[in-house]
């Protein structure tokens, strides 16, 4: 049967033409990893963040080496965005269809509502794009985020507790932080966030968008970063604080590259910790990847047989949300994939399985 759908190898996406084809991004990726192994020491899993601050601060040498990479960063990422949107429109489809529905939209913002991912509190949108919670302390996210744990699922499915679930669905990741954001603060990121909610009158509703979303952050984190090598106090010696255990309880909470991480910690008088919640951007995606899963296999999956074709469209509506279900659960032995497809009455009429 002619599914209509492009046969490619299970696992390759948009995600990986546009690392492959869009013809700059490996150049962009290579800029990333230069900067990590001169601020972390490393390119991969650096070791330079510990606790209170960063081990050794930024020589004069170092600094001059990224700055001297800047440029060439922004031409690759405006290139490549630039030729992203060239192509959207042969998108149509997935884009109709990739977690496209309403959803609440979380993420940190400035007190200005600016684009951050460290300082600042959480703002909710809803679908329509209008704030329904603002200046969040994500000290107290446990009286805002609840959450839920499906029988079928080791993953925690977090909600907004004033929605309640399931109506409390909502999304992290670039596309929220640019749902939620009214500016980024640097000249041509604040160009292309105008041009992204140009996209829809409301919120943007397609997890499609993420890829959009990612390379107008790129944009956004290049310029920002010449800013900050360019600041008078970068090369200071003061990047560490000491301190003792000061209090029994702690929140941390920032703007991963997946999305909103919180990490919530209690310890004893010898500091040793005795408790830990975290709610990692797969966590609180998960609901909506759910969701999206079944938006695209309804649409996609079609016939009594299962195709490499109709799998890659449904894996590339997961990889939109760039996951780690490695951080945001554990697998108990051996777990291979196994795809089954029911008919109406909930016989197995295919099954497809691979190794993990």
């Amino acid at each position: 049967m002619n599914t209509g759908l492009v046969e490619v190898p299970m696992g390759i996406t948009l995600r990986e033409i546009v690392f492959d084809v869009g013809g700059g991004i490996p150049g962009g990726r290579q800029f990333g990893q230069r900067v990590m192994e001169r601020l972390g020491g490393k390119r991969i899993h650096p070791a330079g963040v510990v606790p209170g601050g960063i081990s050794e601060p930024l020589s004069g040498l170092d600094r001059d080496a990224i700055l001297a990479g800047v440029s060439e960063a922004l031409r690759i990422t405006e290139r490549t965005l630039e030729w992203f949107k060239s192509i959207t429109e042969k998108f149509r489809e997935e884009i109709a269809r990739f977690g496209t529905f309403p959803t609440l939209f979380l993420g940190i913002v400035k007190k200005d509502g600016g684009l951050t991912f460290y300082d600042g509190g959480i703002r909710i949108v809803n679908a329509e794009g209008d704030v329904v919670a603002n200046a969040l302390d994500p000290a107290g996210c446990q009286q805002y985020i609840g959450e839920k744990v499906e029988r079928w699922s080791l993953l925690k499915s977090p909600y907004y507790m004033s929605t309640g679930s399931p109506d409390g669905i909502y999304r992290v990741g670039p596309l929220a932080r640019l749902n939620v954001a009214d500016r980024c603060g640097t000249a041509r990121a604040d160009q292309e966030l105008a041009e992204f909610h140009e996209l829809q009158r409301t919120a943007v509703l397609s997890s499609f968008h993420y890829h959009h979303a990612r390379l107008s952050e790129m944009l956004y984190c290049v310029e920002r970063l010449e800013q900050l090598l360019n600041h008078p106090e970068i090369l200071s010696k003061h990047v560490r604080a000491i301190a003792r255990p000061n209090a029994p309880k702690g929140v941390g909470c920032c703007e991963a590259p997946r999305g909103t991480l919180i990490h919530h910690y209690k310890i004893d008088e010898q500091g040793l910790m005795r408790w830990a919640n975290l709610t990692i951007a797969t966590g609180h995606n998960s609901m909506a990847m759910n969701r999206s899963i079944l938006q695209g296999a309804k649409h996609f999956v079609r016939g009594e047989r299962i195709t490499t074709g109709m799998l890659n469209r449904v894996e590339a509506v997961i990889r939109a949300y760039d996951p780690c279900l490695s951080c945001a659960t554990h697998a108990w032995g051996e777990m291979p994939l196994v795809l089954q497809l029911l008919n109406p009455s909930g016989d197995v009429v295919h099954e497809v399985r691979r190794p993990c």
